[in-house]
C-alpha cells in the first residue's frame, strides 16, 4: 500500500474503519524464500497452529524469508479463508538458528468464522465504486470478494479498484474502493497513487556525485551500481519521460531554473536511499531484489506534488515551475513506502495508529537517509519536507521531536489516535524514536517534550535506533500492528520493537531499557519488566462461553521468566454484575498453575467482557486477559447493563448473546439504548447483527441534547435471531464524552 507526506486533499480518508488492500504489488517481493528456512517455519505453524488463529478454512502462502545475522530466520506468509483473501491475516513465523520455534506475530484476534455469501452484487459493488470517484475516471475493474481482517476480526467486503484522473487533471489515480458485501455500506477508501503534497549540481543538496552511464559519446542518467534505476524528463506533460542526457558528465547548475539541478536531485535521493538500506540494513535496495528505482522529474505543469506509485518516483516543479518536490527526505521517504508495503504484505494498513506507523517508519527512514547522506547543504535534522516549504511560510510539514508543532499531530497517544488522519497520528511513532535517538529534554535539533509524568529519556543514537526500528518492521509488524491493541495485545509496536531491542542487544540491556522509557514518554505503556525475579501468566482457554445459572473452567499457568521463582497470588480486575471469580489454589510458586472458576448468576447480564486475571509476587504483578461470554436466557430478548465508556472519536461496542430464540425477528424489532452523553449529535448509533449487517439508530440527529433514552423500532425480519448482537457507537467529535449506561434488544 502507498502512502504520502501530507499535502492537501489528495487522498481522502474515510471514517475510523478504513480499510487498505493491495491486490496488485509491481514490485518484487524482499527476498526469495530459502527452502531450510521456509520448511522449519512450515513445521513450527503445523504445531503452533493456534499462535496465528488458525481455522480449518484457511490456507497460507510464503510471502518472503530473511534469516538475520546469529542465523534465526522469520517467514512471513499471507492467509486465505475458503479461498478469499484475507486482508489483515498476515502473519510471522520466527525460528532458531536450529530451526526451532522462536515465536509469531499475528493481527487476528481470533479464527475466522464468517460466512461467506455476499448480499451485495459484485456489479452494485462495482458501481458504487465508480460513483465515488472524483476526477474523470477511465475505467473501473471488477469487484474482488475478500475478508477484511484489517480490525482483528472478519468482515466479507468487496474492493474495486477505480483508474482516472484527480480533479487536477494531473495527478494519475488508481482509487481503491472498499465496502460491505453484506450491507453495502462504504467502509473505506485509498489512492494507490499516493503524493507528498557523473558531477551533479541539485537544488537542495549541493554539489553530489551521480552514477551514471556512458554509450559512445553520451552520458545517460542510468545508475549501473544500483539496479539500472533511472531518471527521466516528463517535460511538464504527464505521459511520456525522455531519459537526461548529457555530453561531459556534469550535470546542472544547482538552480531550479536548469532541467538538470532537479534530476540531479532525484537521482541522487535515489542512489542515497538504495545505499542507506543495502549498507545500514542489509536490505538488497528498495525492493529487496537490486532492483533501482525510477525517478521521473518535472512533471505536470506548476505541479506540487509528488507521488510514489508502487514501482517509480514522480516529481512536480511546484508552484511556478520553480520549486520542484526533489529534497533528499521527500525522496526517502516515499521510497521507504516502498520497503515497507515489500516487507508486509500490503503493507501496513493505511488508516488510524498502524497507518500512522506506516507514515512514521517513512518519516523515521526519510530522516536517516538524510544523516546518511551528510550533505552540508541538507544535513540531518528530524524535520520533514523543510527544504520543499510546502507551507509557504519556510516551515516543514512535520517535527519528530515535538509534533504537535505542526498544529495537527499527536505527540502523545490518547483515545483517540486511532481516529486521526496518518500523517497526524504517525507523530506518537516519531516522537518515541526522537527520544530513542537523541534523548528527551533540550537537544540540539529540539526539545522534545515529555508525555504526564515520564521519566526522563537517554538517547542510545541513531544508529541503534534505525536498526531497532528497522528489525522490528522486517521480523515482527504485521499490517495491522498499532501502538495500542485491546483485541491483540501482543501485536504492537512498542512489544514489536522491544522484541527488536532483545535480539539485536539483549534482554533488558541499556538499549532494551530505553526503548521501554521511550514509548512510556510518549504516553505508550506496557507491564514489562527488567525486574531480578519476573514470570509470566497464561490461560488456557482464552475464552469461556456460559448459560445464566452455569459455572466454568479455565487453567491459569505461571512461568519463570527470570530470576528466582517467587510466590504468584491470584486475583481479578473489575467484574461484570453477577459474575464472580474464584482460584484454587489462590497461590503457587513461579512455575506452578491454577484453575480458576467462573460463575454466572441466573440474573447475570448477556454479553461478552474481557476478564483480567492478574498474578502478583513480591517483584512484580503480572496479568492475562480470559474472554468471556454469557448467553442470553432462553428466548429472543436480552440486556446488557454494563457501562461502556464513550471517549473522543472513539468507536465502542456492548453485546448482547441471543441463545435458544426459536422465532424468526419481527418486521417491528424493539432496540432500547440508554447512553449518557452530552451531546448526541457527536453520536452514530448502530444495532450490528451476528452476521455483520449494521442498521443505523441514530446518526449525529439531536445536536446539543443530552443523553439518549430511546426505543428504535428496526425491521430484522432477514436475520437469524441467535448470536452476538452488537450495540456500536461512534463518537465523532472532541470535547464531549459520555458511556453507554444499559441496552435491551427484544427480538
Amino acid at each position: 500500500m502507498r502512502s504520502a507526506l501530507a499535502l492537501a486533499g489528495v487522498t481522502m480518508l474515510v471514517g475510523s474503519g478504513l480499510v487498505v488492500t493491495t491486490t496488485s504489488v509491481s514490485a518484487a517481493p524482499p527476498s526469495t524464500p530459502g527452502p531450510a528456512l521456509v520448511a522449519a517455519a512450515d513445521t513450527a505453524l503445523k504445531d503452533h497452529a493456534g499462535a496465528v488463529r488458525s481455522s480449518a478454512k484457511d490456507r497460507y502462502a510464503v510471502h518472503s524469508s530473511r534469516r538475520d545475522a546469529k542465523g534465526g530466520g522469520a517467514v512471513r506468509y499471507t492467509r486465505t479463508y475458503d479461498g478469499l483473501r484475507v486482508y489483515g491475516g498476515d502473519f510471522v513465523i520466527r525460528t532458531e538458528a536450529d530451526g526451532d520455534y522462536a515465536g509469531s506475530s499475528v493481527g487476528l484476534a481470533a479464527p475466522l468464522t464468517l460466512a461467506t455469501t455476499p448480499k451485495v452484487s459484485a456489479a452494485k459493488a462495482r458501481k458504487a465504486a465508480t460513483a465515488a470517484f472524483s476526477g474523470k475516471v477511465t475505467g473501473t475493474g471488477a469487484a474482488e470478494l475478500f475478508v477484511d481482517a484489517s480490525s482483528g476480526t472478519g468482515r466479507l467486503a468487496w474492493e474495486t479498484v477505480v483508474t482516472g484522473w484527480a480533479p487536477d487533471g494531473q495527478t494519475p489515480s488508481k482509487l481503491h474502493v472498499i465496502s460491505d458485501a453484506l450491507t453495502g455500506a462504504r467502509i473505506g477508501s485509498y489512492d494507490e497513487i499516493e503524493s507528498v503534497v557523473g558531477t551533479g549540481n541539485s537544488v537542495y543538496s549541493g554539489p553530489v556525485a551521480v552514477n551514471t552511464t556512458l554509450s559512445g559519446s553520451t552520458y545517460s542518467m542510468i545508475d549501473p551500481a544500483r539496479g539500472n534505476g533511472r531518471t527521466c524528463d516528463m517535460n511538464n506533460g504527464t505521459s511520456t519521460c525522455t531519459t537526461f542526457t548529457d555530453a561531459d558528465n556534469v550535470w546542472g547548475t544547482g538552480a531550479a531554473s536548469n532541467r538538470q539541478s532537479a534530476a540531479v536531485d532525484a537521482h541522487f535521493g535515489a542512489a542515497a536511499t538504495f545505499d542507506y538500506f543495502t549498507n545500514v540494513h542489509g536490505r538488497n535496495g528498495i525492493f529487496g531484489n537490486g532492483t533501482g528505482v525510477p525517478s521521473r522529474v518535472h512533471y505536470g505543469n506548476a505541479y506540487v506534488n509528488a507521488f510514489w506509485d508502487g514501482a517509480q518516483m514522480t516529481y512536480g516543479d511546484g508552484a511556478g515551475n520553480a520549486k520542484p518536490l526533489v529534497s533528499l527526505d521527500v525522496a526517502g521517504h516515499e521510497m521507504s513506502h516502498g520497503v515497507t508495503e515489500n516487507v508486509v504484505p500490503g503493507g501496513l494498513t493505511y488508516s488510524g495508529e498502524s497507518g500512522g506507523l506506516n507514515e512514521a517508519t517513512s518519516d523515521i527512514f526519510g530522516n536517516m537517509v538524510e544523516f546518511y547522506a551528510n550533505t552540508t547543504a541538507d544535513p540531518g535534522d528530524y524535520q520533514v519536507g523543510e527544504k520543499i516549504n510546502i507551507n509557504g511560510n519556510g516551515t516543514p510539514l512535520r517535527y519528530m521531536y515535538n509534533p504537535t508543532l505542526d498544529g495537527s499531530s499527536h505527540g502523545c497517544w490518547s483515545s483517540s489516535t486511532n481516529s486521526i488522519d496518518v500523517h497526524y497520528s504517525s507523530g506518537v511513532a516519531n516522537h518515541f524514536f526522537f527520544n530513542l535517538a537523541e534523548g528527551s529534554g533540550a537537544t540540539s535539533y529540539g526539545t522534545s517534550p515529555l508525555c504526564g509524568s515520564a521519566p526522563p529519556v537517554t538517547g542510545i543514537g541513531r544508529g541503534k535506533a534505525e536498526k531497532i526500528w528497522f528489525r522490528a518492521l522486517d521480523a515482527y509488524f504485521v499490517s495491522n500492528t498499532r501502538y495500542v491493541n485491546t483485541a491483540q495485545p501482543t501485536n504492537t509496536a512498542r512489544l514489536h520493537t522491544l522484541s527488536a531491542a532483545t535480539d539485536l542487544y539483549g534482554l533488558c540491556s541499556t538499549e532494551y531499557k530505553a526503548v521501554m522509557a521511550a514509548w512510556t514518554a510518549v504516553n505508550v505503556t506496557g507491564t514489562e519488566s527488567c525486574a531480578a525475579n519476573d514470570f509470566s501468566v497464561s490461560v488456557a482457554p482464552t475464552t469461556l462461553t456460559l448459560n445464566p445459572g452455569t459455572s466454568g473452567t479455565a487453567t491459569v499457568s505461571t512461568t519463570v521468566v527470570r530470576g528466582t521463582a517467587e510466590t504468584v497470588t491470584f486475583s481479578t480486575g473489575p467484574l461484570p454484575a453477577g459474575v464472580t471469580v474464584s482460584f484454587s489454589p489462590t497461590s503457587v510458586t513461579a512455575g506452578g498453575s491454577t484453575t480458576v472458576t467462573v460463575s454466572a448468576a441466573a440474573t447475570a447480564g448477556s454479553g461478552t467482557v474481557a476478564i483480567t486475571v492478574v498474578g502478583t509476587s513480591p517483584s512484580i504483578a503480572r496479568t492475562a486477559t480470559l474472554n468471556l461470554t454469557v448467553n442470553g436466557l432462553p428466548g429472543c430478548s436480552g440486556t446488557n447493563g454494563t457501562d461502556v465508556t464513550i471517549a473522543d472519536n472513539t468507536t465502542v461496542e456492548s453485546a448482547i448473546v441471543i441463545s435458544g430464540c426459536a422465532a424468526t425477528p419481527s418486521t417491528a424489532s424493539k432496540v432500547e439504548v440508554h447512553i449518557v452523553h452530552t451531546y448526541i449529535g457527536d453520536l452514530v448509533v448502530s444495532l450490528v447483527a451476528p452476521d455483520g449487517s449494521v442498521y443505523t439508530l441514530q446518526n449525529r440527529s439531536g445536536g446539543s441534547t443530552d443523553n439518549i433514552d430511546q426505543t428504535y423500532t428496526v425491521n430484522l425480519s432477514s436475520e437469524a435471531a441467535n448470536g452476538s448482537w452488537r450495540l456500536r457507537v461512534q463518537d465523532t467529535a472532541s470535547l464531549d464524552t459520555g458511556y453507554v449506561n444499559s441496552w435491551s434488544l427484544n427480538l
